[in-house]
């Protein structure tokens, strides 16, 4: 509705027709939890027909799928990982390190290893907002990448194994 004048959001084609982006400050891996004794081991079992798969309505996991998968049915829902259990999906679909947390202290379910996306977090402006805001969203998320504060920040937060995005090229 263009109200805001900056967010921290995944670069997503989707939203790109209406945000422009600075580069990733973050980078974060999307991965699949299914049930403990699930036969789906491997991200490429997930795209089958009869697998659906909990994703948060309109995350950037959500979109991806969207435009990815070919035979499961995504259940978009704005808990993912309680419309799992709650349905008795075969997957849920979401952020490595909040997944792992929500499963952290249940034994009936197991994430599946390998990621399924890696989802590329950064700033962004509204397309409306001009090139001024723009160029200083970049320099600002660059110079926060170089100092170190983006590090310390996820290390603050419990995320110290996110990686942080290498620098820009010019």
């Amino acid at each position: 509705s263009g109200v805001t004048d900056i967010g921290f959001l995944a670069i997503e084609p989707v939203r790109a027709a209406d945000v422009d982006f600075t580069a990733p400050y973050v980078l974060i891996e999307g991965v699949y939890m299914v049930p403990k004794d699930s036969a789906l081991k491997a991200v490429s079992e997930v795209d089958s027909a009869g697998v659906r798969i909990a994703v948060n309505k309109g995350s950037a996991y959500d979109l991806f799928l969207t435009r990815t998968l070919k035979n499961a049915k995504l259940v978009r829902e704005v808990s993912g990982p309680d419309t799992f259990i709650a349905q008795k999906l075969e997957a849920a679909a979401g952020v490595k390190q909040a997944m792992l947390l929500w499963a952290k202290n249940r034994t009936d379910v197991r994430p599946i290893d390998e990621p399924f996306m890696q989802i590329n977090q950064a700033m962004g402006t509204p397309q409306t907002r001009g090139e001024a805001g723009k160029k200083y969203l970049k320099t600002f998320i660059e110079e926060m990448k170089a100092s170190g504060f983006v590090a310390k920040a996820l290390e603050r937060s419990g995320q110290a194994d996110a990686q942080v995005a290498p620098a820009a090229a010019n």
